[in-house]
């Protein structure tokens, strides 16, 4: 298997034949918009083309910083929020091998995420004795939580190696030409990368927001662009609507929502995929939840969580679908042997292996579900390499901008995540 493929059968007893065929019509204008760019939000469409037009230049000047900072860091820390982060973490988690900070050079830990002093004091502790760059993203550089998180950090840099030293080994990723963080850049002479004006935080992975990070960890950036790229062509070239995983996953969780399917439950069987179903939770809320509308993005990580939401997804509210993620080929594999005393009684296991267990635990589960009353989605990935995972990002990208369009909404615009900001300046007492 060569592509990434979507099972549907499971929704079939949910979404009739003429449903679906009823919908091809608005799958066409909805991908009419993308294309033409005549759709709101059309100032926000750069991630489309990301992988064709990524210069060679631009590549090889991250992978020349890359080199540079695995060459002097034992640590490095990435600051950002948001899409900022959750991108090249999660594309991190997918490639590397769990705990992969006990395996590379330099680990890899991100901060400026949330507001908590505890966690950013532990990351300070991990600081002692160690050489340290930082990558800090923002496009405006006063976003609160990375804004914090950059000037405790600032303040360890300069004590350790002087402002002059600080600066050789700060990368700031910002916008091209204004902004608190860009102007502190430019003063301090550290080296800069440029979040597009036209890629909105959430599609921002194929960018140096999440290029960078995912070089300095060992990732090929060239495979992951070349799936990515492979991605357009499956999905935003083909106006095919059955042979098109990504638009028909698109249609067919609208006609879910338009049944009273309002949560979507991302689920998969390898740990590796959680950060990946933080990406996607954000990509799909901040897109899809506004104006009264959305289907609500969960995730569960399986089977570790059907020993705790097993219980309300079998028999709860039937107000949810679930979107399976599978990976075909396990990177390792680990073979059952048989026990003499078999006190666990595992035996009839023997011979068997893991992945194969795994993959009956989700069948078993899928079927479950089903009998529940849960209809269910299978993404299946050939395996967890640079050139799927790339495919995948594209994957999700291409169909929450068909998804939102088909919604009414625009998929591009986040305005509801000011005020949080403005009720929180407000009671610090924030200059006006």
């Amino acid at each position: 298997m060569s592509h990434i493929t979507l099972d549907y059968l499971n929704v079939v007893d949910f979404v009739s034949r003429d449903e679906l065929k009823a919908a091809t019509q608005e799958y066409k204008k909805a991908r009419e918009l993308l294309i033409s760019k005549s759709g709101r939000g059309n100032d926000f469409l750069g991630w489309m083309d990301l992988p064709e037009k990524t210069s060679q230049e631009l590549i090889g000047e991250i992978e020349k910083t890359a080199g540079k900072i695995r060459k002097n860091s034992d640590l490095f820390i990435v600051i950002g929020i948001g899409g900022s982060y959750l991108g090249a973490r999660a594309c991190i988690e997918m490639l590397l091998p769990n705990n992969y900070n006990q395996f590379i050079k330099p680990q890899v830990y991100f901060s400026g995420n949330s507001i908590s002093p505890g966690a950013l004091n532990d990351l300070l502790k991990l600081t002692e004795g160690k050489d340290v760059s930082l990558n800090v993203i923002s496009k405006s550089g006063t976003t609160t939580e990375p804004a914090l998180a950059f000037r405790v950090m600032y303040e360890w840099m300069v004590k350790k190696y002087g402002s002059s030293g600080a600066a050789e080994r700060i990368i700031v990723t910002t916008d091209a030409s204004k902004g608190a963080l860009l102007k502190f850049a430019k003063t301090e002479g550290m080296k800069t990368f440029v979040i597009p004006d036209d890629v909105g935080g959430r599609f921002s992975v194929l960018t140096p927001v999440g290029l960078l990070p995912v070089a300095v960890a060992g990732v090929d950036i060239r495979k992951l662009l070349t799936g990515a790229k492979a991605g357009t062509e499956e999905y935003r070239d083909m106006d095919n609507l059955t042979e098109n995983p990504s638009a028909l996953y698109a249609v067919l969780r609208n006609l879910l929502y338009r049944k009273g399917k309002n949560i979507e439950i991302l689920a998969n069987f390898e740990p590796k995929l959680h950060y990946f179903a933080e990406w996607w939770k954000q990509l799909f809320g901040e897109s899809e939840g506004k104006e009264g509308k959305g289907i609500f993005p969960a995730s569960c990580d399986f089977t570790t969580d059907l020993h705790s939401m097993g219980q309300w997804i079998q028999d709860g509210r039937r107000e949810i679908f679930e979107t399976f993620i599978n990976v075909e080929l396990p990177d390792v594999d680990i073979t059952i042997t048989k026990d003499d005393k078999d006190l666990d009684g595992l035996n009839y296991l023997a011979g068997k292996t893991f992945s194969y267990v795994n993959r009956q635990a989700m069948l078993g589960t899928i079927e479950a579900h089903r009998q529940g009353g849960v209809p269910s989605m299978l993404i299946t990935i050939p395996q967890a390499n640079s050139f799927y995972v790339g495919k995948l990002f594209y994957f999700f990208e291409w169909a929450v901008a068909i998804s939102g369009y088909m919604l009414g909404v625009n998929p591009f615009d986040q305005p509801g995540v000011e005020h949080y900001k403005k009720n929180m300046f407000r009671l610090l007492g924030k200059p006006v």
